[in-house]
């Protein structure tokens, strides 16, 4: 290794050049790299969609969902399926092995759905295979707005989503509170039956006719020309002037038994913002892309499009991501730089202003190249890859300050410039690279996190190992040779060295000032290591024991993910009841109407729908039984507010006077998903079994458990709808079948599906449907309804019967079992272990589950226990490797325990630091914090061995060498330790300094989330 230190020596001009070059592509990549909030991981999920409208949730689960579980069960590495049927469609969730090449798996998935497609019912539309992933989350609501007719608005938004969807960034701009076009059919019943007509001969006489001819080619030797029959409908006249049936020299044509217009579908679901009625575009981005750059191109776009639109259109903007992500990277920026400025004013004090900036060279070259790095390997810039530059501020300056130490201390000796750091480079090769090595290996585990949680928490790893191995290179390439160059002895700490130096074995009294005190201090304790090796112990033993009792009495909590100040929530609405789509909208919008009033809301954006679109998978299921809707809030900046919690708090309190309405406000949380904190699935074979005991559940949790709010569960809800029961038998006399049945009630319900056309001022195609008029759209018409059958037209009530039977909104199922659940949230400040401990104890002792049920918890608790058994194992693979290492550096095991015992007094700190502020103590952050720890900790006592070994072959006594040492090596360990601690303090304490605005500000909810994690290391 020294003939590289000797060859860069020699070749400085190369060196300078490399110097400049990497550091300008490293700035390059960092401009160039994509920004987003969090990491754009790739979930290992597959949602199929199984679209068939008319459809029950019974049936949806036995015809569709049954039969595509058969197949997909077998695909490999399948970890958990979960489906449900719901009016109007299926669905299939599939997780999968979060290792797994997902490219190949979506193609065994689609695959498999394919082969199955055989076996689900011929005229359900084709199963939709999607992967999911983080960039499916929008990162903008654009609302479009004004006092414009329906379709004047409508063509607007429709004009919008395609310029949107045609920037390259965008993945996709999803229309919320629009209805498709349609071409209704108004039949007359009445002249229906006069011309004898049935809807079978309406959907023939539209097929037929409504078609391209392909006749070929024809060819007389003379020339060759193609034939082609156009048959497309292209107007609403084509359809008007279509021929029924004919009579005798007379054709009935369709607009003789109906009225035809051009209209929408009936309305299912409304949008709104800040109460107005309003169109919304929901915009995500494509993997990989920059957030803020997309976000910029969508205003700009809209802002273009919006110069054609009338004056009366507006557009606002909510739920921003590039806005929070802005945000967030300027806090860690500043973060950033602040520490910088600390560690810089640090070294300069200590070492004098030449070394200190040689030192202070070593952060913005180690970032250059660890941007360059994550570059080339496809990374994102996101708050992970922020802060593990805050905490690689102070980190990677360690090994720049023994180098630059050390090649002082030699010239203050009288060595030359570039001798002495020639020398510094040779003489801690190994001490830094041993030690940078251990700092790595303490992260190197982290990298096979498992599951989701994982993925998201690897960007932190990656960032530190690449800044790390970064500033490997700059400390014993780069500074050697900068330092020959640009080098100067300074006047500091060399004298008391030099003096302790010349006292032959380590003369202590030649020492003054704080060395001199330390030096004695050594001496003293070294002669009787019993008694303060007996205090170590008993005071390790205390802080652990104080750490115990101040968990079992709730004053330390401990939590999952960081709880910080929210800055967005949501809110789910249920009600009981048949309600239609406007009588929900009035209902939601009652609630809209309250949360827009409250102090600290900045804006509302509102659905009404249905209430079953949710897939609610990725933690198990979300939505609620019996939802109507769902309010998304963004909060004020949190400058001018209360904290996000008082302010939820208070929406929650101001909405819960509403009678009749099952409202849950939500927290958006930041960090990987976890659902809620306390989450029961229940599955068995035999559903009978599961509603009682959810039931149970749920009440305890409601009467005796006040700390559990937000209380909600899946069973279903009161509710009425109505269940045609035909006489196969009685039926089959009059020639008429279930088909036909159907058919016929279709006409009063959606209609029928009679065709489809393009016309030329429609984008999509527009379904053509036939339906009574809307005074005959009801139950009594039921009664009065008539089949056209070969014996002439019958009542339908000569062989149905109408039956008012319990609705069901949902049928679930996980792993080819029917599954119930029970979720809640813990009050704040609530210890959510304790609770679901609680909750478990009680399951088990006073619940008699049948053996037949399985009951899982799951959500927040599962993550959490993943978490849990996770981290020691990362621990100690962090020690093992730790210990390889330092084996081969010093060749001794007594060396390479003693080196390692730092950790323990290391955690042994952090369990002190949490018991005297009664900070949470955070699965995620703290974890991390303490397996960074063991890994930053170690490193002072390499370089403070590996000198301890030099001095003993030296020829020094073992006393005197242990002086010698703790004295020679007081300035860097305090050093780096310093630089480390002021590196993170900025965040430690929640400061966030706006160099620009000459502001600072305590309580940034972008940099709360990594108190615990700074104060921690």
């Amino acid at each position: 290794m020294n003939s590289i230190i000797d060859a860069a020596m020699s070749r400085t001009r190369t060196v300078m050049t490399f110097v400049v070059m990497t550091v300008l592509a490293g700035l390059y990549a960092y401009i160039s790299i994509p920004k987003e909030a969090y990491p754009d991981i790739q979930f290992p999920f597959v949602f199929i969609s199984l679209p068939y409208p008319g459809i029950s949730p019974e049936d949806a689960e036995r015809l569709l969902v049954k039969p595509m579980e058969t197949r997909l069960r077998t695909i490999e590495g399948l970890k958990e399926m979960q489906t449900y049927g719901a009016q109007d469609h299926g669905g299939i969730f599939l997780e999968f092995d979060i290792n797994m090449e997902m490219d190949a798996v979506l193609q065994k998935v689609r695959e498999e759905v394919d082969i199955a497609r055989a076996e689900i019912p011929q005229d359900a539309e084709e199963p939709i295979v999607v992967e999911m992933n983080a960039g499916e989350r929008p990162i903008l609501i654009a609302t479009i707005f004004g006092e414009l007719p329906e379709r004047t608005l409508y063509r607007i938004a429709r004009e919008a989503k395609d310029a949107l969807e045609a920037i390259p960034s965008v993945m996709a701009a999803n229309l919320v509170g629009a209805r498709e076009e349609l071409l209704e059919v108004i039949i007359d019943p009445a002249k229906l039956e006069t011309y004898a007509i049935s809807q079978r001969d309406l959907i023939n006489a539209v097929n037929l006719n409504n078609r391209v001819v392909p006749a070929g080619q024809l060819d007389n030797g003379f020339g060759s020309f193609g034939i082609k029959v156009p048959g497309l409908f292209e107007s609403a006249s084509d359809v008007y002037n279509l021929a029924i049936k004919a009579e005798g020299d007379g054709v009935v044509v369709l607009s003789d038994v109906a009225d035809i217009r051009r209209t929408f579908k009936d309305r299912s679901s409304y949008a709104s913002v800040n109460t107005h009625r309003a169109y919304g575009l929901q915009i995500s981005k494509r993997v990989g892309e920059n957030i803020i750059e997309t976000t910029e191109e969508v205003r700009r776009v809209l802002a273009v499009l919006q110069e054609s639109w009338p004056d009366t259109v507006k557009v606002e903007y909510q739920w921003d991501s590039s806005r929070r992500i802005s945000d967030e990277l300027s806090a860690l920026h500043s973060s950033v730089t602040t520490a910088i400025i600390l560690v810089m004013v640090i070294v300069v004090g200590a070492l004098g202003i030449r070394s200190g900036l040689l030192v202070g060279f070593a952060i913005p070259s180690s970032f250059m190249l660890g941007f360059l790095m994550l570059y080339a390997l496809g990374f994102t810039v996101n708050t992970m890859v922020m802060f593990g530059l805050v905490l690689a501020v102070g980190i990677l300056v360690d090994g720049a300050i023994v180098v630059v130490e050390y090649a002082d201390r030699k010239m203050a000796e009288g060595l030359d410039k570039k001798d002495a750091f020639s020398l510094a480079g040779k003489r801690m090769f190994w001490p830094i690279t041993s030690s940078t090595l251990t700092t790595l290996a303490a992260f190197f585990p982290m990298l096979f996190w498992p599951d989701i949680v994982g993925k998201f928490m690897s960007y932190l790893p990656y960032t530190l190992i690449f800044v790390l191995i970064a500033s490997l290179l700059v400390a014993l390439i780069y500074l050697p040779v900068l330092g020959g160059i640009f080098g100067k002895a300074e006047a500091r700490g060399g004298s008391n060295i030099a003096a302790l130096a010349s006292g032959g074995q380590g003369d202590i009294t030649a020492l003054s000032g704080f060395s001199g005190i330390y030096a004695r201090f050594v001496d003293r304790s070294i002669r009787t290591p019993g008694r303060y090796i007996a205090i170590s112990l008993a005071v390790i033993f205390v802080i652990f024991f104080a750490f115990r009792m101040s968990l079992m009495s709730g004053r330390t909590q401990i939590e999952f993910f960081v709880s910080g100040d929210p800055q967005q929530a949501t809110i789910d609405i249920a009600a009981r009841g048949n309600y239609s789509a406007l009588e929900k909208y009035k209902l939601v919008h009652e609630v809209e109407e309250i949360v827009v009033q409250v102090p600290g809301v900045a804006s509302t954006f509102t659905e009404s729908n249905g209430g079953g679109g949710g897939r609610g998978f990725s933690d198990g299921p979300d939505d609620t039984p019996g939802k109507i809707g769902n309010i998304f809030i963004e909060l004020t900046d949190y400058r001018d507010r209360r904290h996000g919690r008082e302010v939820i708090a208070d929406i929650r309190e101001r909405v819960s006077v509403l009678a009749g309405l099952d409202i849950k406000v939500s927290e958006i949380e930041d960090g990987p998903p976890t659902g809620k904190d306390v989450q029961i699935e229940l599955r068995s074979h035999y559903p009978e079994l599961l509603t009682p005991l959810v039931a149970k559940i749920s009440d305890h949790i409601k009467n005796d458990m006040p700390d559990l709010i937000e209380l909600a569960d899946n069973r279903p809800l009161p509710g009425i709808e109505y269940e045609i029961i035909v006489d196969r038998q009685q039926a089959g006399r009059f020639g008429a079948d279930i088909a036909t049945i159907g058919s016929y009630v279709q006409l009063i319900t959606n209609g029928i599906l009679i065709g489809k056309y393009r016309p030329d001022d429609a984008i999509d195609e527009v379904d053509i449907r036939a339906r009574f008029p809307f005074e005959s759209r009801s139950l009594d018409q039921l009664d009065q309804l008539r089949i056209r059958t070969p014996q002439g037209q019958v009542p339908i009530t000569n062989f149905v019967k109408i039956v008012p039977v319990q609705k069901v909104d949902r049928v679930q199922r996980v792993d080819s079992k029917r599954m119930m659940y029970v979720s809640a949230n813990a009050k704040v400040g609530v210890n959510v272990a304790q609770q679901v401990a609680a909750l478990g104890k009680w399951i088990e002792n006073d619940v008699n589950v049948d053996p037949r049920v399985d009951l899982t918890f799951r959500g927040a608790a599962e993550d959490s226990d993943a978490t849990a058994n996770f981290l020691p194992k990362a621990g100690l693979a962090s020690l093992v490797l730790m210990a390889l290492i330092l084996l081969t550096q010093f060749n001794s095991f007594y060396h390479s325990a003693l080196i390692l015992s730092s950790v323990v007094l290391s955690t042994a700190g952090v369990m002190l630091g949490l018991v005297v502020t009664g900070q949470m103590f955070s699965l995620i952050m703290t974890g991390v914090g303490i397996v960074a720890l063991a890994g930053i900790v170690v490193n002072n006592n390499i370089v403070l061995i590996d000198t301890f070994q030099r001095f003993m072959k030296d020829g020094y006594e073992i006393h005197q060498a242990i002086v010698q040492t703790a004295t020679q090596r007081l300035r860097p360990i305090l050093l780096t330790t310093t630089t480390t601690i002021f590196g993170l303090l900025p965040m430690a304490i929640g400061m966030t300094v706006d160099f620009g605005g000459r502001d600072i500000t305590f309580g940034n909810p972008s940099t709360m989330k990594w108190v615990q994690l700074s104060t921690t290391v």
